[in-house]
């Protein structure tokens, strides 16, 4: 997970919180989390880049549409990040809340 971008991350978390979403549902999610718009041109290279690396499989629903979901080795990265992330961060958020 090391490796990835920022961007590329928080299309894991979205993939990985909807049941097989298309491409325009994730860019339609990122665009309401990041308040600005996601060109195509960023969103299908970063997806193709993810599934080369395992991350996510990507599946066919028509001759124009795929379907994303995330593969058990990112779910694996996912959980890694997570306890990473904890690791500095975790206790300290509920505290301040």
């Amino acid at each position: 997970m090391y490796d990835l971008t920022g961007f590329q991350r928080d299309l894991l978390y979205v993939i990985a919180g909807q049941d097989d979403p298309h491409g325009l549902a994730i860019k339609a999610e990122l665009e309401e989390y990041y308040e600005k718009e996601i060109h195509h041109g960023r969103l299908y290279p970063n997806l193709d880049d993810i599934v080369d690396k395992g991350l996510v499989e990507k599946g066919e629903l028509d001759q124009r549409t795929n379907y994303y979901t995330i593969t058990a080795r990112g779910r694996r990265e996912l959980d890694a990040r997570r306890e990473w992330e904890n690791q500095y961060v975790g206790d300290r958020l509920s505290d301040s809340e």
